[in-house]
């Protein structure tokens, strides 16, 4: 799915509106429309008003209120059969699709009120327009209540409420959420069983980076119009964005297209595109000869997990070179991959590995560097020297990483050559990436582009940015899967891949959304907190079964 920054889908509404001439006013109708079906969608199966909450905390105001002490001048019940819905507007153009979706809700029986957040004098033109067209039907823009009565009055009237609609901020927002704009956040947050339906975006969030601007709204649902937008994937956003909906309102496609939209999310097309195929008569050298280096004292599950995770992603050969002080106990757990001992010094690698690395590295397509190697300084020179040497496509990931920290001029010296790296937020931060001052995206995509590597940056929400600009987000996986031995699995995934010839980019958004789908069927099974790395490789294959329609 492409995703469009603020800036990008400002710029395809004015295409749409000065010069393909389409009016204003036709695209927020159609967005007004796609939100009225969204909230009757939502609201099926929705209980009956009574009943509900029958006391209400109230945000800056004197604590807990009950219902009947509040001034009642227009707070009746729905009646029988009738839902309610409140819409709460700021004054530009996405309160303008709130007002029209009221409209409509009243037009289909909907008990409907709006509440103007905001300076009633700074009305868009188009939001000007729906507020006459609510005329039409008898509703008025009623102006958010800025008094502790008024407050009271409108939790009450709320608690009868079926559904919220948000359409308080539009994606353009870059500001902190203050007054009573938090004040009409906090209300449509206080009710847990009443669904909130944002208008593009939910109100509060950072279109681009998916940051909180101070309060948000943590929506139910969320129709977004004509593209998603990166904000509703990553940081705070994929949490606060609900269901997500994307709607056409209109714009036309090649609009769209002439944007650059070279940041999306990783869907199972793109990555069934992206899985080898395999010859009917192939042989083992034919699907990818994989080299890890990986293991020390006190690590040696990391290359164990790697190298099982590369073997059930496909891999025809993986040999794993680890310290020989452990190579036994590695052995004794690999058995369809093929471990070898290397010279050590206090349990890891010592210079004089290096020539045993390189004979054996000579035979294979692609190399993964840094499991569980821990830390030291002769080890630490020896992976530098071997990062400016390898020639095949190079993954590092963990001590990889780490050992290059202090070093990265030896990224400078694979120029022409496949790296990909895939630290955590932690080693992000060692290697340099600036996620204090910006977003993960925007860290990702500049890291990228500044090194000449395809970056997986891991966390929640992980993202995949190549040097060309292209980033991805992946939306698979769960929080069962923040345990030691996951990173272990992902790079044993991506190296198969890439030993098997898949573009460095797609490999790694790939195995990413892999990852993560094992990761949820393991979670499905055994329960996030119960689930292991090793159950998540398991799942490996049904994954894959699952893409290729078996």
């Amino acid at each position: 799915m492409k995703l469009a920054f603020a800036a990008q889908m400002k710029e395809m509404d004015r295409v749409a509106i000065e010069e393909r001439g389409i009016p204003s006013l036709d695209l927020m109708e159609r967005a007004a429309e796609e939100i009225a079906d969204v909230v009757e969608e939502l609201t099926e199966v929705q209980e009956s008003s009574a009943g509900r909450e029958k006391r209400l905390l109230l945000p800056e105001a004197t604590g807990e209120v009950s219902i009947g002490d509040c001034c009642r001048t227009w707070t009746k019940m729905p009646g029988k059969g009738e839902k309610r819905v409140a819409v709460f507007v700021g004054p530009g153009n996405n309160g303008g699709d709130g007002v029209a979706a009221a409209r409509l809700l009243k037009e289909r029986g909907w008990d409907a009120a709006v509440f103007l957040v905001g300076d009633r004098g700074t009305l868009t033109p188009d939001t000007a327009a729906m507020e006459r067209r609510l005329a039409e039907v008898g509703l008025t823009l009623r102006p958010f209540p800025a008094d502790t009565t008024g407050l009271c009055e409108l939790y009450a009237w709320c608690a009868g409420c079926d559904a919220f609609v948000d359409a308080l901020f539009g994606v353009g927002l870059c500001r902190e959420v203050s007054g009573l704009f938090a004040l009409a956040i906090a209300l449509m947050n206080t009710y847990d069983n009443i669904p909130t339906v944002s208008a593009d975006i939910a109100s509060g969030l950072h279109a681009d980076t998916g940051k909180v601007l101070g309060c948000a709204v943590r929506a139910a649902a969320t129709v977004t119009f004509s593209l998603a937008k990166p904000g509703q994937f990553i940081d705070q956003g994929a949490l606060y964005t609900g269901r997500l909906m994307v709607r056409d309102i209109g714009i036309p496609g090649d609009v769209m297209a002439a944007q650059a939209l070279n940041v999306e999310t990783i869907d199972a097309a793109v990555v069934k595109e992206t899985l080898p195929m395999r010859k009917a008569d192939g042989h083992k050298g034919d699907f990818g000869k994989d080299y890890i280096l990986a293991g020390s004292v006190g690590f040696t599950g990391a290359p164990v997990l790697a190298a099982h995770a590369c073997a059930r992603m496909g891999a025809g050969l993986v040999t794993v070179g680890t310290p020989s002080s452990v190579w036994s106990i590695v052995a004794g757990k690999c058995l369809e991959e093929m471990p070898y001992p290397l010279p050590e010094q206090d349990g890891k690698l010592s210079a004089a590995a290096y020539e045993k690395i390189m004979e054996k590295l000579r035979g294979c397509d692609a190399a993964l560097i840094g499991p569980g190697l821990g830390r030291s300084g002769e080890s630490d020179a020896l992976l530098c020297r071997l990062v400016a040497e390898i020639q095949q496509p190079l993954l590092l990931d963990a001590d990889g990483i780490n050992a290059l920290c202090a070093h990265m001029d030896s990224l400078y010296q694979r120029a022409g050559r496949v790296t990909v790296l895939t630290p955590h937020d932690g080693e992000f931060a060692r290697l340099g990436g600036d996620l204090e001052r910006t977003d993960r995206l925007t860290a990702a995509r500049d890291f990228a582009a500044r090194w000449g590597c395809v970056l997986v940056l891991k966390g929640h929400r992980t993202i995949v940015a190549a040097p060309d600009g292209r980033a991805a987000v992946n939306t698979t996986g769960n929080s069962g899967m923040a345990k030691g031995g996951s990173g272990d699995a992902l790079s044993g995934m991506l190296l198969a891949l890439l030993g098997q010839g898949a573009e460095p980019y797609a490999a790694a958004c790939a195995a990413v959304w892999l990852h993560g789908c094992a990761g949820d069927r393991a979670a499905q099974e055994l329960g996030e907190v119960s689930m292991l790395p090793s159950d998540l490789i398991r799942q490996i294959a049904a994954v894959v079964m699952g893409l290729q329609g078996r």
